[in-house]
Order: structure tokens, then sequence, then C-alpha cells
């Protein structure tokens, strides 16, 4: 193994550990957390199965395989000895591992996780509509970014599952865009594309940890008349997050952005279910076409 293929393999595995069990490095998990994560792949690789329909027993990981075959033998291996001659990893069993995360193969997964931001695998189909740029401009600035997930037990009370981070939104010089960035836990960094029309702010985001696009509704009543107003000042919104993540859960069900002293706050911001007949058809079509909404780094 090359050291490019030692830092490939090195990113598989802190994916992993930061995916399910929100560690950092590979470094800090157990032998019993690596056989717990294999479990987890495994009962992906059933369900992925079964909702193909394949009869085909599913080829699994054996409950060892990532910490003896990839930590002790790989990773461990190259790092107390950079000179030793390490033979490459199953790349068929590597591919099998990331394409139930969501990606096509192996290099896919590679190409995707990286520092940079790709804007240009956002799309945003508004059917040729103008924009509501004086919205736009109007939401320009950096915001806090309230994010509340749904408990993992319903008896947890919804206001312990509350996270803040910065957040900026911005109009590219270039292109003309609108683009969105924000901090995120873990080292994550979240960005994304914004647009508005008539009454609706929308807004298409990934992150280099995601595995699929999010996408948040907005709705402001009356946005056109209350802008006639100089004076007039936008101080929160709140969004509808219509995504779900491989494992099925509802990721975000609504964030908050606000600019405002919350003594003084009047909320202006309407949320609303997605399929409210408020929402344009062809906005509620991309949402459910999740498989081009996928990004594609090819």
């Amino acid at each position: 193994m090359k050291k490019e293929d030692i830092l490939h393999l090195e990113k598989l595995m802190n994916f992993l550990s930061r995916h399910f069990l929100k560690k950092n490095h590979w470094e800090d998990v157990s032998k019993t957390e690596w056989a717990y994560i294999v479990e987890e792949l495994n009962d992906l690789i059933i369900r992925e199965n079964t909702q193909k329909n394949i009869e085909k027993n599913p080829d699994l990981l054996g409950s060892n395989y990532l910490y003896e075959h990839l930590i002790i033998n790989k990773l461990k291996k190259y790092y107390r000895n950079e000179t030793t001659i390490l033979s490459k990893p199953n790349l068929a069993k590597l591919s099998l591992i990331v394409r139930v995360l969501g990606y096509s193969n192996y290099i896919e997964f590679i190409n995707s996780n990286t520092e940079s931001f790709n804007f240009n695998d956002l799309r945003i189909n508004m059917d040729n509509v103008k924009q509501n740029t004086e919205l736009l401009d109007r939401i320009v600035g950096y915001w806090y970014s309230y994010n509340r997930n749904l408990p993992e037990n319903p008896t947890q009370a919804k206001e312990d599952r509350i996270w803040r981070s910065a957040t900026e939104i911005y109009k590219s010089e270039t292109s003309g865009e609108y683009f969105i960035e924000r901090s995120g836990g873990d080292r994550h960094k979240y960005f994304g594309k914004i647009t508005a029309y008539s009454d609706y702010v929308f807004i298409i985001m990934n992150s280099n940890t995601f595995i699929r696009q999010r996408h948040f509704i907005s709705r402001i009543k009356d946005i056109k008349e209350k802008l006639k107003n100089p004076e007039y000042k936008l101080h929160e919104l709140h969004f509808i997050s219509t995504c779900i993540s491989f494992n099925q859960e509802p990721i975000a069900l609504f964030e908050i952005f606000q600019k405002a002293d919350r003594k003084t706050f009047i909320q202006d911001s309407v949320s609303f279910p997605i399929d409210s007949e408020e929402i344009p058809v062809s906005i509620v079509k991309q949402l459910e076409d999740t498989e081009s909404n996928r990004i594609d780094y090819k």
C-alpha cells in the first residue's frame, strides 16, 4: 500500500468512527466498538438486499473484519513502521461498506469526502422563476443557527437536543449566486445554495460528511409588501427540513436562523408541512426525486 492508500483507508475509518460513535479518530475506537459498527453495516447490507428483492444471501462482513484486517493489519502496522510492505485491502469489500452508506463505490467516497466545497454539485430547480433578490439581499450576513433533532427517547425534552452554530449567507461576486456556510460539530462544515422567489426561501445544503443533500424551505407571508418599507428587518427564519439519512431517521426537523434580540423579537416566518398545497409542485417533485438529489462527484 502507498501512503495515499493509507490516508484513504484512514479517512474511511475516521468516517465510520464519527458516523456511528461520534468519535473523531479511529484510534479512539475499541475492538468491541468496531464489532458494533460491523453489525450496523451488516444490517444495512441486509436491508439493501431486501429492498432490491435480491434472493441471494448477501455477502456480510466478518465480526472482526474492521478491527483485525483494516485496523491491526493495515493502519497500526503501517504507523509502527512506514517502510512495511502491505497488501491493499479488498476493494470490493470497501465499496460494499460505502455503498450502503449512500456512495456508488469506494472511489466516489474518497473523492466526495474532501475539505473543499463543490457548490456546483448543488442544484436548485426553480423552473426559471424570477428570484426575489431583494429578499436575498436582506438576509445576506451572519446568523445564529439553531438545529433541533428528534429526541432519541420520546420522554426526553426537546430542549435537550438543540445546537447552535454560526452561519453566513453571502453573494458570490463571480456567479451572482447566493451561498450559505455553517459551522458544525465534530469539525463538520456545511455549505449550500440559497434562493428565494415570491414568499419562499429555499436552501439546498451538504457537508464534507453528509451522504445526501438536505433541503430547507421557509415562507414569509406578504414579504413583497413588507420589503416596500425600507425600515423592515427580517430577524428570524424557520425552516422545514425534508432530508432523511441513510438509516431512515429524521434529521433536523427545523432550523432557525436568528439575528434578533430575543426580547423584542416578533416571529415573521411561517413553517408548514411538506405536503402543503402552498409549496410549488416543481419543488415537491425535486424533493421526492431522491436519486437525482444524490451528489455526483464523477
